[in-house]
């Protein structure tokens, strides 16, 4: 496995509380990876130490071969430029028109000529399902549609990896299976892109991920295939993925 992202022995706490605790952990370069574990064990702070947002107590986080660990704020500007990240509620803003919220991180982190810019949200638009629609309003959009659209302005970047914040949380199970859909085919379409879901939803862990890392008390307790998740005889893997409460996993 060739990762594009490693924690080395990292460590983040709280007060007294180690929420990522000596975590060792490894993503895939171009694979879709889904980082899944009950509320509060350290599934968004991960991604704030990757984006640079959090700085660790201790150990180093290597991207793409460089040691992102000790960056600087304008080090950290430039290497956000690799991300694109679709936020649990899309986040468009009301007042501009769809193309308006594509086009908006084109304006603030290119020097693109303005019809060049405008010919790529076209194309993201369609890449996403959504031609046409550059006139509309976040207000006229379905909820489907709107997390297309934060997608598209996502990827209008071109960025080498893309986050996607619980992507399917409140959404029916049609929405929701679009947009697992959706990440498959965009993870296969771009070449060389890194997909990082965070994630409660399972199901969409096992059918859509190609590599699944599981945290419980700031650890990792597994990592691997969907079917290793199938197979493992892990009680608190089991507990997890089976949805009961009885069993050895602890509730704050």
């Amino acid at each position: 496995m060739t990762s594009i992202i490693t924690f080395k022995n990292i460590t983040k706490r709280f007060g007294a509380r180690a929420v990522l605790d000596h975590l060792d952990l490894e993503i895939p370069r171009g694979k879709i990876t889904f980082i899944v574990g009950k509320s509060g064990e350290g599934k968004s702070v991960t991604i704030k130490h990757i984006m640079g947002l959090l700085k660790p107590d201790e150990g180093r986080i290597i991207v793409d071969g460089i040691d992102i660990t000790d960056f600087e704020q304008e080090e950290l500007r430039q290497y956000r430029k690799k991300f694109g990240m679709l936020f649990q509620q899309a986040a468009l803003f009301d007042s501009m028109t769809v193309g308006e919220n594509v086009l908006f991180p084109l304006k603030e982190h290119t020097k693109l000529p303005l019809d060049e810019m405008l010919k790529r949200v076209e194309m993201t638009l369609a890449q996403v399902g959504l031609p046409n629609m550059q006139h509309k309003f976040p207000t006229e959009l379905s909820t489907g549609e709107k997390k297309r659209v934060g997608l598209a302005r996502a990827l209008v970047s071109r960025p080498e990896i893309i986050l996607y914040d619980e992507p399917t949380t409140g959404m029916d199970p049609l929405v929701s299976e679009m947009i697992d859909e959706l990440i498959v085919r965009v993870n296969a379409e771009i070449e060389g892109i890194t997909s990082i879901v965070i994630s409660h939803d399972l199901k969409a862990a096992l059918a859509t991920g190609e590599y699944i890392i599981f945290l419980y008390k700031g650890k990792i307790a597994l990592a691997g295939a969907p079917k290793d998740f199938k197979s493992t005889k892990d009680p608190v893997v089991r507990q997890f993925f089976s949805g009961k409460v009885e069993g050895p996993m602890e509730f704050l």
